[in-house]
């Protein structure tokens, strides 16, 4: 990321400590980045400690400040809850979530397996609500303020064919942010989300777009003709964590260059024209991927 393109001013984020769920890689290193230049201490998470250390090792040397790796399986929420106390440890309560880490394939729903829903689902929803339920309880108890931003997609507002694990998840995490913003406003916990557009990472492009076939991965289905900056999701990001913004609370805000009011923003378009031999296709090369991040996760 430029961070010459941070919008704010050096210091905005003195003294906050924000955790930041799948942090190691993709969007989620790219928020920690823009907290830590803006003086935020902050801890990143993921399953494997060595990509995490890589990172944090990376960010510090670029930018001074602290970064602090756990390696957490957030599907456990007995590991959550260790992290949590580590963290809590090692300077007190957390000012900040953002419950980033997910899941995602490209998949007709006839050939998902009850565990392909799972995988998805057991991260995105039920381990974004483990997290900012042990958070979330800590501060009500020692009566602190915080900022909670999940990372959702625009198919919240309408669904999404050949990622409908990906839409049921996301869109229940969608119903949590609206419902905590109501009912734990009352403890000075904010609630907000933000659902980007196409913002490319090799997570993404592997699961989503393989062999670059993916329904909403090109940017001339964009009004704006490109797909976002880096800078510009962390722009936002720091806007809604950062001082400043405390009474925006309960909403999700889509940063995507008006493409979901153009086509929708989903992967019906492209993929519902493709054959059986294109989906084995996809499928195969998905595979691929995942037993690659097996193998990585097994040696680190």
């Amino acid at each position: 990321m430029d961070v010459s393109k941070l919008m704010f001013r050096e210091g905005l984020m003195d003294g906050e400590r924000i955790l930041v769920t799948g942090g190691g890689t993709g969007l989620g290193r790219e928020m920690a980045e823009g907290f830590l230049k803006l003086g935020a201490t902050v801890y990143i998470c993921g399953r494997r400690q060595n990509k995490l250390d890589e990172t944090a090792t990376e960010l510090m040397e670029a930018h001074g400040g602290k970064v602090v790796a756990h390696a957490c399986d957030i599907r456990d929420a007995d590991a959550i809850h260790a992290m949590v106390d580590a963290i809590w440890a090692d300077g007190g309560a957390l000012t900040g979530v953002v419950n980033n880490a997910a899941g995602n394939f490209i998949s007709r729903t006839e050939d998902l397996s009850v565990n392909g829903f799972n995988a998805i689902a057991d991260i995105v929803m039920r381990g974004t609500f483990y997290v900012t339920l042990d958070v979330g309880k800590r501060l009500i108890a020692e009566g602190k303020k915080a900022s909670f931003l999940s990372i959702l997609t625009t198919w919240v507002w309408s669904g999404s064919a050949f990622v409908v694990p990906s839409a049921m998840s996301k869109t229940a995490i969608h119903a949590m942010t609206q419902s905590l913003a109501t009912e734990w406003g009352r403890y000075g916990l904010r609630f907000n989300a933000i659902a980007p557009g196409l913002f490319p990472t090799k997570g993404m492009s592997s699961r989503l777009s393989p062999g670059g076939q993916g329904g909403n991965s090109k940017n001339d289905m964009n009004p704006m003709g490109r797909a976002g900056e880096m800078h510009e999701l962390a722009n936002l990001a720091v806007f809604l964590m950062g001082q400043g913004a405390e009474y925006v609370n309960g909403q999700t805000i889509a940063i995507d260059g008006a493409g979901y009011q153009a086509n929708g923003g989903t992967f019906y378009p492209v993929l519902h024209a493709l054959g059986d031999a294109e989906w084995e296709q996809l499928r195969a090369m998905i595979k691929g991927t995942n037993a690659k991040d097996k193998a990585d996760r097994a040696t680190g």
